[in-house]
């Protein structure tokens, strides 16, 4: 399963028309993603930060499942980070500046919910038809303030995945389900240079709301 999730990202990030030896192509998959766990993410940056006119760089990195804000005095802080919630995520102080302008895509094969009836509790594996899911994500840069400011481990990438009401067969398993970015709508949900608001949100969790509707969930029945 490792080698077929990273098989399906490199050939995405070839899609794009850059070798994925331009992006950063040494992620590792794991059959079990937790919360602070290394997870690959797709991104764009400047080129020059400072000029917005500047070219855009696609990248895939791997960033903490976990998101710190840069004001954050540790990199895990007591409150959870890795969803945020689609309906205030322009007002928390956690995340609303990387809404702005600091937007990813976790790519998945798949993802487990996990629905609880009468005291029992049957997970449900939800894959789409075919190929990758994208989750709509964010981004932020957090600096280690106990390493020098030239050392490269100070810096660390850390993310969260946007989450929305669940809808259609979905909300039958749980009232929660990760937004989804169309593959076609990637681009633009992640060019930096386009200024994330709640009309961007609201709008990607419409469209999200009917690519659910392709999804299909199996019961994980022991």
């Amino acid at each position: 399963m490792d080698d077929t999730v990273n098989q399906m990202i490199t050939e995405f990030v070839t899609a794009t028309g850059r070798p994925p030896q331009e992006w950063q192509a040494d992620w590792l998959a794991t059959p079990i993603v937790r919360p602070t766990d290394q997870v690959p993410i797709l991104l764009k940056t400047l080129d020059q930060r400072d000029d917005p006119d500047s070219a855009l760089v696609p990248r895939a990195a791997l960033a903490q499942w976990w998101l710190t804000p840069p004001f954050s005095p540790v990199l895990r802080g007591k409150h959870a980070t890795f969803n945020a919630r689609s309906e205030t995520v322009t007002q928390k102080p956690t995340v609303r500046a990387a809404v702005a302008h600091q937007r990813a895509v976790l790519p998945s094969i798949g993802y487990f919910e996990t629905k609880k009836t009468s005291g029992t509790s049957v997970p449900h594996y939800i894959t789409p038809p075919s190929g990758l899911l994208f989750f709509a994500g964010l981004y932020s840069w957090w600096q280690d303030p106990s390493r020098e400011p030239d050392d490269p481990q100070r810096w660390h990438l850390t993310t969260t995945m946007l989450t929305q009401s669940a809808t259609g067969d979905l909300a039958d398993i749980h009232d929660r389900m990760p937004v989804i970015v169309a593959q076609e709508a990637i681009d633009a949900w992640i060019d930096p240079r386009t200024k994330g608001d709640e009309g961007l949100v609201k709008a990607t969790v419409a469209a999200s709301a009917i690519l659910s509707e392709q999804l299909h969930a199996e019961p994980q029945l022991q």
